[in-house]
């Protein structure tokens, strides 16, 4: 086996001048945020409109079925007024406000309200509880669970409990056929079975569409989290090649300078023309230095430096984390006599793995060790600690955002506060990259994070005649 092992503890890093842990950024600094609370989807105005239109037309439709095809008697009068109420307060919505426009939570709450008064009204007249359309009370409970604040939804929801309630007590008489002798009313324990039924209904469908729509809203903010972390690593990855270009394009106008510098101190006809020619010498050179530094940066798309070698990523992964009073080793090995393949630098790969060791370190007791293996087909890193490993609640939610038991960051040795998404962001970067992400604990106890790729979508391919 080739086997490569390299390691640091907090005594190595102090020669550095990093033995004070605040040297070291935080690891999110850069898109860490604070927000009042997950903000779920809002309605437009266009969108309570033409939910509104389907239920006038519903409305008209099934009126129309009941009186003409069925022949039952309906009170056509006061039953249509409702839906000619309900199609005005369209028309003069529409033309009052954008349909673009996003509806504020009272606004959208008022008429939703509209719709259960509107719709309960349509079910007075037509036999109450005891209509079986009355089941549609749910639908408008729903929209509202799914988008507007709890409080809101709640009050909906009451709202349309109420309703289901009153129509049981207060109602005309469910239409019949003209001449035909009534239907038998069902006995009070029925009927009050089928109105609990449906205001149970209305509760469990609103819950889940409460817990659904707050989930997405979590996946959303999670996964913006995540885009902005990858940009965040494409942009300081641009920066250096940006800089590299700079250097590059100014170096020969920096040489010229130089040179009609030097005629200039030769020919100088007094001292103090000589000493500027001289001084304009210096700084040229001061300039050359600093574009010389910036040139160690590596060049867009180039060749040599959009790879890297399995070692040289392994240490980039440890390096953040050697201050934090825990032993970080990593480890490389492969094949006998086969040496650990270049790779593509991939800043996804870089930012996640760097994440997940960070995590380690902060449930370690003493240890946390990196070990990248590879062969023929596949290329595998995993990150190892020897604390107390995931509980079996976590580890059955690891990998979604918003899980974590990490401390605060007055008891985190890192000094990350914990949001529950790093695991999320760090699956999200390395899958990205075609890496098969598995958490689980170890046999002897500790976490272990490991992620897979098929060796091919990771190497980078050796150089022609090296």
């Amino acid at each position: 086996m080739t086997d490569v092992s390299f390691a640091r503890t907090p005594d190595d890093q102090r020669h550095k001048g990093l033995d004070n842990p605040g040297d070291e950024p935080a690891q999110d600094d850069a898109w860490s945020w604070t927000a009042p609370g997950l903000r779920r989807g809002r309605l437009r105005v266009r969108t309570l409109l033409a939910q509104r239109w389907l239920s006038v037309v519903g409305q008209v439709a099934v009126l129309l079925i009941a009186g003409l095809a069925l022949k039952l008697q309906v009170p056509w009068a006061l039953c249509f007024t409702l839906i000619a109420l309900s199609a005005w307060l369209n028309v003069l919505l529409g033309l009052a406000s954008s349909g673009q426009r996003l509806a504020r939570d009272g606004e959208a709450t008022a008429q939703i309200a509209f719709d259960i008064l509107q719709l309960s009204g349509l079910l007075y007249l037509t036999g109450g509880a005891l209509n079986p359309f009355s089941l549609l009370l749910i639908a408008p409970v729903t929209l509202a669970a799914a988008t507007l604040p709890a409080r809101y939804a709640l009050g909906l929801g009451l709202l349309a409990a109420a309703s289901t309630v009153l129509l049981a007590l207060f109602h005309m008489p469910l239409p019949t056929l003209a001449g035909a002798i009534p239907s038998p009313t069902p006995s009070t324990l029925m009927l009050w079975t089928m109105v609990s039924a449906r205001i149970i209904g209305i509760g469990l469908t609103a819950a889940y569409a409460w817990q659904a729509a707050s989930e997405s809203a979590r996946m959303e903010l999670a996964l913006n989290v995540t885009e902005t972390v990858l940009a965040r690593e494409q942009r300081l990855s641009a920066l250096g090649a940006l800089a590299a270009a700079a250097a590059h394009e100014l170096g020969t106008p920096l040489a010229t300078i130089s040179v009609v510098s030097r005629e200039m101190a030769r020919n100088a006809v007094s001292e103090e023309i000589r000493e500027d020619a001289e001084l304009l010498i210096g700084q040229a050179a001061r300039c050359r230095e600093i574009l010389q530094r910036l040139t160690e940066m590596p060049e867009a798309k180039d060749a040599v430096h959009e790879r890297m070698s399995l070692v040289q990523l392994v240490q980039d992964v440890i390096e953040p984390h050697m201050v934090h009073g825990i032993r970080v080793e990593a480890v490389v090995n492969g094949p006998s006599g086969e040496t650990a393949p270049d790779i593509w630098r991939r800043p996804e790969i870089i930012h996640a793995m760097t994440s997940i060791v960070e995590n380690a370190v902060d449930f370690a007791r003493s240890e946390v060790i990196v070990i990248a293996r590879f062969d023929a087909r596949y290329i595998v890193i995993e990150a190892r600690d020897d604390g107390a490993g995931f509980s079996p609640e976590v580890l059955a939610k690891l990998g979604e955002p918003y899980v974590t038991t990490r401390p605060g960051a007055e008891g985190s040795r890192t000094g990350h506060i914990g949001m529950g998404l790093g695991f999320f962001i760090a699956k999200t970067l390395l899958e990205r990259t075609g890496a098969t992400v598995d958490f689980r604990n170890g046999r002897r106890g500790g976490a272990v994070v490991s992620a897979r790729w098929p060796r091919p979508a990771l190497e980078a391919p050796g150089f022609i005649g090296a």
